[in-house]
C-alpha cells in the first residue's frame, strides 16, 4: 500500500439534529487535516445550508438527505461523493467527535506501515468514562479488552467505532461500502469483520486520540459505568446483532463471544435501563426482527 498523506482524505461527517457549537468545533479540528469535508445530513430540522455559509471555513460539499435515512446510507452517500473526488482515503465522523490536531496525520502513518489495512482508528475518550475505552478483540472464546500499554502501541482489533476511522477507498472497493439496510447499528462492527473475511486488518492507534461521545448518560453499577443508549437504539442493537449472526461468514467463535455479550445486556438492561418496560420491548422486538429477517428502518421511527 502506497503512503497516505492528507491531501487524498476526504473527511465525512454524518449529522442527525447536531449541536451546532460542538459541530463547528469538529470542522474547525478536522478542517486543517484533510483535503475536504462532506457533511451529510439525515433531516435535521435547522438549516445546516445557511449555516454552513456563514462559517469561515465551510464543508466543501453539504447533501441533505431530507429525513432520517440511517448512519450507513449517510455514509455511503458520503463514500460516493469522495469516491468520485479521486479521494484515496475517508474519514468517518460522527457529529460529537472532536479529533485532535494530529489525529488524521497518526493514522496516516499508521495505515501506511501496516499491511494490508482495513481501518485504522483512534484512541477516543469519552469524558464521561473515568479512563478511555480499550479496544476489543476477540481470541478464541474471550473477548480482549486490549488497552494502550505504550502511547505508541498499535492494536489489532476485530472492528473499530466508525468515527474516526480512515479508511483505503481501494478496500472499499474490495469490500463494499457500509450496509444500509442495517440503518444504525452494528453497522461498523458488520464492516470491520467484512473487511475481515477478505484478508485485511483494523488497526486501533493509541497515538491518535480523539474526543467522542458514546451513548447516553451512562449507567453508574459497582463503581463501573455502562454506556446507554435509548429504546429506540437498543430495538436496531439487538436485531442487527441477530442480524449479523446469521451470516454464514461470520466465525462461529466470534458469535458465541458477542452472543453471550448480548445476552448479558438483555439482562442488564431490563433491569436498570428506565424505563425499564420500554427497554425490555424493544429489546425483545428487535431480537425478533433479527430472527424473522426485518431490515431497514422501523416504521414507528422519523
Amino acid at each position: 500500500m502506497k503512503p497516505c498523506n492528507s491531501s487524498g482524505v476526504v473527511a465525512i461527517v454524518v449529522t442527525y439534529q447536531p449541536v451546532l457549537e460542538i459541530l463547528g468545533q469538529l470542522l474547525d479540528a478536522v478542517a486543517p487535516q484533510v483535503t475536504s469535508v462532506v457533511l451529510v445530513d439525515n433531516g435535521s430540522h435547522i438549516d445546516l445550508a445557511a449555516w454552513n455559509n456563514e462559517r469561515d471555513i465551510p464543508a466543501a460539499e453539504l447533501r441533505l438527505l431530507g429525513e432520517n435515512r440511517g448512519i450507513a446510507t449517510a455514509q455511503n452517500v458520503g463514500i460516493q461523493w469522495a469516491r468520485n473526488s479521486g479521494a484515496e482515503y475517508v474519514l468517518l465522523l460522527d457529529q460529537d467527535s472532536i479529533p485532535a490536531p494530529d489525529m488524521v496525520k497518526k493514522l496516516t502513518f499508521t495505515i501506511a506501515e501496516q499491511p494490508l489495512s482495513a481501518a485504522v482508528g483512534p484512541r477516543y475518550l469519552d469524558e464521561r468514562q473515568e479512563n478511555p475505552p480499550p479496544f476489543i478483540r476477540v481470541r478464541g472464546l474471550r473477548l480482549e479488552r486490549c488497552a494502550c500499554s505504550t502511547e505508541k502501541s498499535i492494536v489489532p482489533v476485530d472492528y473499530l467505532i466508525a468515527s474516526g476511522c480512515l479508511i483505503p477507498m481501494s478496500v472499499l472497493d474490495m469490500v463494499g461500502d457500509m450496509r444500509d439496510d442495517l440503518f444504525i447499528d452494528y453497522v461498523d462492527i458488520e464492516w470491520g469483520l467484512r473487511a475481515r473475511h477478505h484478508g485485511f486488518q483494523s488497526y486501533g492507534v493509541c497515538a491518535a486520540p480523539m474526543r467522542h461521545s458514546l451513548g447516553d448518560d451512562p449507567i453508574e453499577f459497582f463503581g463501573k459505568k455502562i454506556p446507554l443508549h435509548s429504546p429506540l437504539r437498543h430495538y436496531y442493537h439487538f436485531r442487527n446483532a441477530v442480524l449479523l449472526y446469521k451470516e454464514p461468514w461470520v466465525s462461529v467463535n466470534w458469535k458465541l463471544v458477542d452472543g453471550w455479550r448480548l445476552c448479558l445486556k438483555y439482562v442488564f438492561y431490563s433491569i436498570f435501563a428506565k424505563p425499564h418496560m420500554a427497554h425490555w420491548r424493544m429489546m425483545t422486538l428487535g431480537v425478533w426482527h433479527g430472527l424473522t429477517g426485518k431490515t431497514g428502518k422501523l416504521a414507528q421511527h422519523n
